[in-house]
């Protein structure tokens, strides 16, 4: 089937190409354009991850300035989080149904007008209605950024490769990245400016989408799958409800328990519901696919570790060290270094050679490293000694695990799955990241309680706060190293070795 498409005055860098089988024809940009386009979904990328931290450290101004109470406050993180983890797989499959770039328009707008709201909030209310409806538009925005990504980069390796690596890159820098922007807006500026910043990064995505992006609109419209729909988008609700809970309410709370199981009793009947159906929402082919199922589960694991650094680090530096917001998000400069150039050298040069199977096992063993380098840090270490070396060594690791995971999850998924194969990627990050909160909290409440109690009776060494807070961190950067360990192990297992191809499956 040749479907040729009207010239585009907004796509006059691409050239017509046609799929196979029935497929939605696709534009895909001339060399010089795919780099833009690139530049475009990796700006949208950053604003993604950017929402996830930014607004945490400005919260306390907001706070003070609104007059909410610190019970309210978690919602303001909560409410993102939940709109985002539970829409991301209909937001992926709204992309391969309505157009991948039709959703990232509709994602930037929404997320603009958003932004331009909890911007100018003047009560509690109105600022967690703006957080979630960030959360819900960029439950849109990630997997069609991700989706046309793959689509772009399809056909030749050591270019697809080079475009996950900065694809990665800024996957992965982003988040210290928010915790640095965040404490500077807010104190050179004001905390509205932690949600006013999407404006600008917003309003260069969005033209640079019209300009540079290519249309995939499909002239065979599919129904949607409802049902699976609302199975899925309250199963995952659910699930990171629960996950949320579990450190205020204990993981035997009703307030835990309830919504995790019925989350995942509404997962299970999402899965029966998939294997029925006639159009799908989430093929099951897309994870049964031993590349890419190990790709979600890697992904999930090594999320639940990434966090560990970025939360309890970020703790220590400013409770334990008295640095200040400013100087914690400095901190972790060097390792948004490393992370760039270990992403841009496994992704372009390693990935299409070797494949995904020994760079991430390497990248978690790396990791795992760096995790276990910081149970050695006290009251009194050193940031050159002591705090920089094992970031520098994460930094590496997290590089080596990001692009190549995110390339082998979505390579030689059909065309018309692109959208669901790319929301998976960001489902699995979400909720390794709720259950590495979830846990970690737990353990580090746990171990500080335990130390606590062991020193409270000893009148010549009586309980120390930091030494408490101590043994917390050192438990949660322990487990964080058994989670990277467990992630190279199922990298080794489950990936094949060798380059993955990068065409579409037929």
């Amino acid at each position: 089937m040749n479907d040729k498409l009207p010239p585009d005055p907004c796509c006059r860098l691409a050239s017509v190409s046609t799929e196979p089988h029935g497929h939605a024809a696709q534009r895909r940009p001339d060399a010089s354009g795919r780099w833009l386009a690139l530049g475009v979904l990796s700006l949208a990328q950053l604003m993604d991850v950017l929402d996830n931290t930014i607004v945490n450290i400005a919260l306390p101004s907001a706070q003070h300035d609104l007059g909410f109470s610190s019970a309210d406050r978690q919602w303001i993180v909560t409410g993102y989080t939940l709109a985002f983890g539970s829409l991301l797989l209909l937001g992926g499959r709204l992309s391969d149904l309505f157009g991948r770039r039709r959703m990232f328009l509709i994602g930037v707008i929404g997320l603009l007008l958003a932004s331009a709201m909890g911007g100018a909030a003047a009560s509690f209310n109105a600022l967690l209605l703006a957080r979630i409806g960030q959360g819900a538009c960029a439950a849109l925005l990630a997997p069609a950024a991700l989706s046309l990504l793959s689509v772009i980069f399809s056909d030749q390796a050591e270019e697809r490769g080079r475009a996950f690596a900065v694809f990665g890159a800024v996957s992965g820098v982003g988040g210290v990245l928010g915790l640095l922007l965040g404490g500077v807006l807010t104190e050179a500026l004001s905390w509205r400016w932690s949600l006013y910043i999407n404006l600008i990064f917003g309003a260069v995505a969005l033209l640079g989408a019209l300009a540079f992006l290519p249309r995939d609109d499909s002239p065979q419209r599919m129904p949607l799958d409802l049902s699976g729909a609302i199975a899925a988008t309250l199963g995952l609700l659910g699930i990171v409800s629960g996950l949320g809970n579990a450190a205020a309410n204990g993981w035997s709370g009703l307030g835990t328990l309830g919504p995790l199981l019925a989350g995942l009793g509404l997962m299970i009947a999402f899965v029966l519901i998939e294997h029925h159906a006639e159009q799908p929402m989430l093929p099951l082919r897309i994870v049964l696919d031993r590349t890419r199922g190990g790709a979600y589960l890697t992904l999930g694991v090594t999320g639940m570790g990434m966090f560990a650094v970025f939360l309890f680090l970020s703790y220590y530096l400013q409770d334990i060290l008295k640095f200040g917001p400013i100087l914690s998000g400095a901190a972790f400069l060097p390792m948004i270094g490393a992370v760039v150039v270990s992403s841009i050298v496994s992704g372009a040069a390693l990935f299409p050679r070797m494949g995904p199977r020994w760079l991430v096992s390497a990248g978690c063993g790396l990791a795992a490293v760096g995790m276990a380098m910081f149970t050695a840090i006290d009251a009194n270490s050193s940031y050159a000694a002591h705090i920089l070396p094992p970031l520098l060594v994460s930094g590496l690791g997290f590089g080596m695990i990001i692009s190549p995971v995110q390339n082998a999850a979505t390579s030689g998924v059909q065309h018309q799955d692109a959208g669901a194969a790319s929301a998976l990627v960001s489902a699995a990050q979400q909720i390794g990241g709720a259950i590495g909160i979830a846990v970690f909290n737990s353990l580090s409440s746990t171990a500080i309680a335990a130390h606590t109690a062991r020193h409270a009776a000893s009148a010549s060494r009586p309980a120390s706060i930091i030494d408490a807070t101590l043994a917390g961190n050192h438990l949660v950067f322990g487990a964080a190293c058994g989670a990277f360990l467990c992630g190279g192990i199922l990298a080794t297992l489950l990936f094949r070795s060798g380059p993955i191809a990068p065409r579409p499956l037929a």
